[in-house]
């Protein structure tokens, strides 16, 4: 049985069970996997510079790193336990939160996310691999990293097996080596500089953690136990991301010129023998791409449960392939800012009725009745989180600018949108989940 198990594949369609084919080593392996990208280097940019003509101290930007991963880490472990005990993907679980076909509009949103993600990680894929081998124009990169990307994410198992085989040991040695090599170089003092914009740092780091929540499910559906969910999620995660940001934050404060993508790698290479360690990181970057395919197609299928996931994922792959050969990612911190503004307050609410007012029962199948009552607080989410981090789309930030004067409210830098976005849709979902568990009938 065990060895049926280890061979076992992700089913096609949402009518078929899914196996419990993941251990815990296996789990430790993908999010340890996840925890590492070429983004978060780049990513500790705006950690260390949260504000215009604010640059926090080393002390303050490890702790916002820390902090930040640790809670968004923690989103992401409670929102991977459902789909444990449910044996359903990510999507289809908020059937039990909005009912069947209103949970289309937060599915419909993660498709786009996840579309983009996958556009975002064959850019940065092949921008690197350019810089590695300049020699091959980057739309080849884009185009081999596309074709390996929608290759794996028909066989997502298989490849989550191997990522904990052959893989991890591989990132880890790399890691270790670069921070190794970057932490000789001399460091200002630890206390010089500010702690002036910490949250707003904190919120940016707990963007890419809980950029997972929507697909955590997808994959801990195969695991055979809550705590091997629990466990490897939070534990991989969380240390590798720890990693990953530190690293960036040693590079930007030694021998990187700026914060681009470019300057990042070219730091990395200029160690000695670091242009094997940024292969090895680089290539291993097709890990996130392959995750964000595979779980665009299986949240396609809460729209069309009997569609096979293998034609959805060579769309979704085609599609980012294309929009990766002309794609710019010099808007990353407004795409993290929108993410998170969207999903963090869900999060929320989706915590909330699960675990305190639902019990862990929930109604996800087809039929599951409408809840549009279940929005009110996901809104206010939302709005709480705008009206204290709009983000830099010029347009969008003046509007909410103007909403904010008209409330007489002024937004502080210690305030965390992520923070107080979450409590108040968590918070809003008592009374109206209570209310809704009243008017239902018995199940």
């Amino acid at each position: 049985m065990t060895a049926t198990l280890d061979r076992a594949e992700a089913p096609l369609t949402l009518e078929e069970p899914p196996p419990r084919a993941l251990r815990l080593v296996d789990q430790l392996g993908l999010w340890g996997n996840l925890g590492v990208s070429l983004l978060g280097f780049t990513g500790a940019l705006y950690v260390l510079y949260p504000l215009k003509d604010t640059t926090l101290s080393i002390a303050a930007a490890l702790a916002a790193i820390v902090v930040g991963t640790v809670l968004g880490t923690a989103a992401v472990s409670a929102a991977a336990v459902p789909g444990t005990e449910t044996g359903a993907p990510a999507m289809v679980l908020l059937r039990g939160l909005f009912g069947a076909k209103l949970s289309w509009l937060p599915t419909v949103l993660n498709v786009v996310q996840l579309l983009g993600w996958t556009t975002f990680e064959l850019v940065i894929i092949s921008t690197a691999m350019h810089q590695l081998a300049g020699g091959i124009p980057r739309w080849v990169y884009v185009l081999i990293g596309g074709a390996i990307t929608t290759g794996l994410a028909l066989y997502p198992l298989s490849w989550i097996r191997t990522l904990r085989r052959y893989v991890t040991v591989a990132v880890i040695v790399a890691l270790v080596y670069l921070g190794i090599q970057l932490l000789r170089n001399p460091l200002p003092g630890f206390g010089s500089g500010s702690w002036h914009g910490f949250w707003i740092a904190v919120d940016s780091v707990i963007a890419v953690s809980v950029s997972w929540v929507p697909v955590a499910s997808d994959y801990t559906r195969h695991s055979r136990t809550v705590r091997d969910t629990v466990v490897g999620s939070f534990v991989g995660y969380s240390i590798t991301q720890i990693a990953c940001y530190g690293i960036g934050l040693v590079a930007l404060l030694t021998v990187a010129k700026s914060g681009t993508n470019h300057d990042m790698f070219a730091a990395f290479m200029a160690v000695p023998a670091g242009t094997i360690a940024f292969a090895v990181l680089a290539i291993r970057e097709i890990d996130q791409s392959f995750v964000d395919t595979y779980s665009a197609a299986v949240s396609t299928q809460n729209l069309r449960p009997r569609w096979d996931r293998r034609l959805l994922a060579v769309v979704i792959g085609t599609l980012a392939t294309v929009f990766a050969l002309a794609f710019s990612v010099n808007d990353y911190q407004n795409f993290l800012v929108l993410i998170g503004s969207v999903f963090v307050p869900l999060f929320g609410v989706f915590a909330m009725d699960y675990f305190v007012i639902s019990r862990r029962i929930w109604d996800v199948s087809a039929h599951a009745p409408q809840r549009w009552v279940m929005l009110l607080p996901w809104v206010l989410g939302f709005v709480a989180y705008q009206l204290l981090n709009p983000g830099y789309v010029s347009w969008w930030a003046r509007m909410w600018g103007h909403i904010d004067d008209w409330l007489r409210f002024t937004p502080t830098s210690w305030m965390s949108a992520s923070l107080v976005s979450f409590a108040v849709a968590a918070i809003a979902t008592v009374p109206v989940g209570l209310l809704r568990r009243r008017k239902e009938p018995a199940c």
